[in-house]
């Protein structure tokens, strides 16, 4: 597959405002193939529709492929010898080869109206036949057309498809696939507005930048013998195509916004590690090894191959995401993780300058942190305290035992300089020996005192880094007279 060859493959979305998930995998594919067969990744930008093209969308897209660690070789902004590489700014090219296609009798000019079209497709949807286009400008005579574009009437190029026959293509991850050409539609290859539309672009662009492996998602699959039939009426060598799996929501529907974040920006926003991401969605149809979950860039270049790319979908488990970067965020250095989580609790208005208690904050929460926005919310009791939940408190903290510990804890801080978290150890051994309380009867008064909370990092922790006037204070206001 790729022995005596120049490996050359492509990244190519439109701009349509942020790049998904699965688009993302898509991109991580195609450079991990490049990277390890020491081949070129090219990015391209297909606008050549321009009803869906979002300003901004084309530097958004580089930045998050930077961001994720996927440097292409060549696209917008580092252009190479195949250039441009935004498609809106080729389009003189594709008219070249749409006109080509006409005078070699492979594609023809299209006159039908946008109402006859609507007119023709309702129609056959009354006769409950496939709707498609019914071919009528096929057989127009070089007269006719002559004199429809004598008229200036507006037309469109579709591609002329073979009424019978099949074409199959070998590919690398679903194997041999063949497709019945009697089911085709004559797609449009040249709008009316000189725009191409994908099918021609797509496979003019392939060509002349050379590309040798197409990898992308299993919905372009239906294109594969339009494209085909493109290749074989220019006389052009047909690239090895790979269709990867779709990424699926829990449920197995293919991942959509309506049942979560999508965008690879999102995940960004909320602090996930590019690492972490990335690591997750090569394993999300890709396997080395069912016991190995954890690798690097270079370690992913290594074991990557086409061939081990399954063809069933792949579930995008958040919960599981979510896990994966927490284990990347813990073992990160402390002045790394102080950096991630301190864009979340800054806008919160979390007096965070003391850099001293920052950081014994953010070790505090570090086993409770999956992802660094979850910060804003663990951190905030200790800038402002929860109101202790009713029943939990009235079990625990207002009980006689429970006030008998937070008197004693009073009593005991009073006493002190300063609070440590080993002294507050000790006090709580104390409260225990002296109270003859123990477990959630000895911990949990006092964690809902100084927090509010049921749960959090361990209390001598809390302790320490709340300082002693804030643990009087706290104490103090639950103490029931």
């Amino acid at each position: 597959m790729t022995n005596q060859q120049t490996i050359r493959v492509r990244f190519a979305p439109s701009p349509t405002g942020y790049l998904h998930v699965g688009g993302l995998r898509t991109a991580l594919y195609n450079f991990l193939f490049a990277r390890k067969h020491g081949g070129t990744f090219v990015l391209r930008i297909e606008d050549t529709d321009r009803s869906r093209h979002v300003e901004g969308a084309i530097e958004n897209l580089t930045a998050t492929l930077r961001w994720a660690g996927l440097d292409f070789d060549e696209g917008p902004g580092k252009e190479g010898a195949f250039g441009p590489y935004v498609q809106s700014q080729r389009l003189e090219l594709y008219r070249q080869y749409a006109n080509e296609l006409v005078d070699t009798g492979s594609a023809y000019p299209c006159f039908c109206s946008p109402e006859e079209l609507d007119t023709m497709r309702q129609a056959q949807m009354e006769r409950n036949e496939r709707v498609r286009y019914d071919r009528r400008c096929r057989s127009l005579t070089p007269e006719e057309v002559d004199a429809k574009m004598a008229e200036g009437t507006s037309y469109v190029i579709r591609l002329k498809v073979p009424m019978f026959g099949d074409v199959a293509v070998n590919d690398i991850i679903r194997g041999n696939v063949t497709f019945q050409l009697n089911i085709l539609d004559d797609q449009v290859l040249l709008k009316s507005d000189g725009f191409p539309t994908y099918h021609l672009a797509n496979v003019v662009d392939d060509h002349h930048m050379q590309i040798t492996h197409i990898i992308r998602g299993e919905e372009w699959l239906p294109s594969v013998p339009k494209h085909v039939l493109i290749y074989q009426a220019l006389g052009w060598e047909i690239p090895q195509y790979a269709h990867l799996p779709l990424l699926l929501n829990p449920d197995r529907s293919k991942l959509s916004k309506r049942q979560g974040d999508v965008a690879v920006e999102d995940y960004r926003a909320r602090g996930y590690l590019p690492e972490a991401l990335v690591n997750y969605l090569a394993l999300l149809g890709w396997s080395e090894s069912k016991d190995r979950e954890f690798y690097s860039m270079p370690e992913l270049i290594e074991a990557f191959s086409l061939e081990r790319v399954g063809k069933s979908g792949a579930v995008f488990d958040l919960e599981k995401l979510n896990w994966m970067n927490g284990q990347y965020f813990r073992n990160l250095p402390i002045e790394q993780r102080m950096e991630l989580c301190r864009p979340f609790l800054e806008p919160a208005g979390y007096d965070i300058r003391d850099e001293n208690r920052y950081r014994k904050i953010i070790e505090a929460l570090t086993p409770r942190i999956q992802v660094p926005v979850e910060a804003r919310e663990k951190a905030e009791f200790f800038f402002s305290k929860h109101v202790p939940e009713d029943e939990t408190a009235d079990v625990f903290l207002y009980s006689e035992s429970g006030q008998k510990v937070v008197h004693l804890l009073l009593e005991k801080l009073k006493d002190i300089e300063d609070v440590t978290a080993e002294r507050f150890s000790e006090i709580l051994a104390d409260a225990k020996s002296t109270l003859g309380v123990k477990g959630k009867y000895l911990f949990m008064p006092v964690r809902l005192a100084l927090t509010g909370e049921t749960h959090g990092p361990e209390l001598p922790l809390i302790a320490e880094i709340l300082g002693k006037e804030e643990c009087l204070k706290r104490l103090q206001e639950e103490l029931r007279a």
